[in-house]
């Protein structure tokens, strides 16, 4: 497949519900760059099974994140999308890629030193090596880019570093990806606790997050419980962790420069900046939410579109797969 313009290669689990962390600091940049990137979006179902699923869970959450991202934005037409599990390439190069990676790198990853903190009673082998699966998601692809935020940045080292141990071993075959950072709205924080990341799994906290999939009146409930401070002034300070979350979200939605944002607010409670959020997020999110509703129904429909995802993916999947097997010797 002949490349015009760079590549990029998102990848996300189907794993809780898409919320708005997601959408504010990944997915609606993907929706946003498909004009300037030759853009490969998975959804990858296979690093969902490092800890215990419940397989038909699984198997629907896949659909309805794909879904949901088409509803988001992501135009089949510009952009590949598929299911990771569709293409065996993706384990096959992971494969390769363990047998050249060192135990000490993968070790050092923090998130299966969290993971493996969070389930001790279920820290199986795929938690510790799935590193390399997701630098075979990037590297399979030939990827130029990988939208990440500023805490998934030693992701693509890894991936960096194993694409270059591979082409210093056995000859040029990797591009060598780089980060795309994101800066505005790459990191929303939870609305119950502002100094952590907006995370999907946090599903045993109600208030935590706010799904795509939400009702109005639940979106409106959880804004506002969200957690804020007593000084009683609305203003951008990173300092005061949930007043800055809910002004960061509302200008993700406005648009508006953070000196218009204070000056609209000036001398209002946070009663009102929950009232006002809330009611830009619902509004922001309403044609998202119409129409998941009516693809998430259109069963023959989406697999069409992931069937021509997966095919275009084969393509290029395959001829990396083969450059890479036979280059380690493999026949």
């Amino acid at each position: 497949m002949q490349q015009s313009k760079p590549r990029v290669f998102s990848g996300i689990q189907p794993t809780g519900n898409i919320h708005l962390g997601n959408y504010l600091g990944a997915v609606k940049n993907w929706v946003d760059s498909q004009d300037s990137y030759e853009n490969i979006f998975c959804v990858v179902n296979s690093h969902a099974i490092t800890i215990p699923q419940d397989p038909k869970i699984l198997h629907q959450k896949t659909y309805d994140l794909c879904a949901m991202l088409l509803a988001c934005g992501i135009n089949p037409q510009k952009s590949t999308l598929f299911i990771q599990s569709t293409i065996q390439e993706h384990t096959s190069l992971a494969w390769l890629l363990t047998c050249i990676t060192p135990m000490g790198d993968l070790s050092r990853m923090t998130q299966f030193k969290d993971k493996s903190q969070k389930n001790p009673k279920n820290i199986f082998a795929g938690l510790f090596n799935y590193p390399n699966l997701m630098s075979a998601d990037i590297l399979l692809y030939k990827s130029n880019f990988v939208p990440v935020g500023e805490d998934q940045k030693q992701h693509i080292e890894l991936a960096r570093d194993t694409a270059m141990r591979f082409n210093r071993d056995f000859g040029e075959t990797f591009v060598v990806p780089e980060p795309l950072i994101l800066k505005e709205g790459a990191r929303i924080m939870g609305l119950d606790d502002p100094s952590k990341k907006m995370s999907k799994s946090s599903s045993d906290k109600p208030n935590h997050s706010i799904a795509l999939i939400d009702a109005p009146e639940v979106i409106v409930k959880k804004f506002k419980k969200a957690t804020t401070d007593s000084e009683g002034i609305i203003a951008f300070d990173k300092k005061r962790a949930g007043v800055y979350n809910l002004l960061n979200i509302y200008q993700c939605f406005t648009k508006e420069s953070q000196e218009a944002i204070e000056a609209e607010f000036f001398g209002l409670g946070y009663g009102k900046l929950k009232e006002r959020v809330a009611e830009v997020v619902v509004e922001g999110l309403r044609p998202i939410r119409e129409s998941y509703e009516k693809l998430i129904n259109q069963k023959d429909y989406l697999h069409k579109i992931l069937e021509e995802g997966e095919k275009c993916a084969r393509e290029i999947a395959t001829a990396t797969y083969k450059e890479a097997k036979e280059k380690m010797g493999l026949v």
